[in-house]
């Protein structure tokens, strides 16, 4: 387990209500030291990433949590959006949706997705599936660091 001063902050991009809730839980379930962040659209994730108001004192995440199927900006305009800018591209992106269409995963990784997971319908699968992501996140994969 990383030093207390290593919490990561993770902005989960998710309009779904339940999916936040679960992914809340899953996070403090499983004891790790992350912060979630949460942005409920696309283009409230690209204010919170710029940090434009609202969001002017955001912290820089870590790691994004990105799901396509979304309102005014979907996940793959994101996405393009974060790795054109350059104070953005280095920030790791998992895409996290219910999506299993081959050209969505083949878009995802075409425009620099860093892993792309289906979400577990089942609730114990769901929370299994998100307690891993977050256990990679801290012990296995490098983050770059934070600018």
């Amino acid at each position: 387990m990383p030093p207390a001063q290593a919490i990561i902050q993770i902005l989960l991009v998710e309009d779904n209500e339940p999916d936040v809730i679960l992914t809340q839980e899953a996070f403090l379930d499983a004891g790790l030291p992350i912060t979630l962040h949460v942005a409920r659209d696309g283009v409230e994730a690209m204010q919170f990433l710029r940090r434009e108001p609202p969001y002017s004192g955001a912290v820089r995440p870590d790691v994004i949590l990105l799901d396509i199927n979304m309102p005014r900006k979907n996940g793959l305009e994101v996405l393009a959006d974060l790795k054109a800018d350059v104070k953005l591209r280095t920030i790791p992106v998992v895409v996290l949706t219910t999506s299993q269409a081959d050209e969505d995963i083949l878009r995802s990784y075409q425009s620099h997705a860093s892993s792309y997971v289906v979400k577990p319908v089942e609730f114990s699968e769901f929370h299994s599936a998100i307690q891993a992501l977050g256990q990679y996140m801290l012990s296995t994969v490098k983050l770059p660091p934070r600018s």
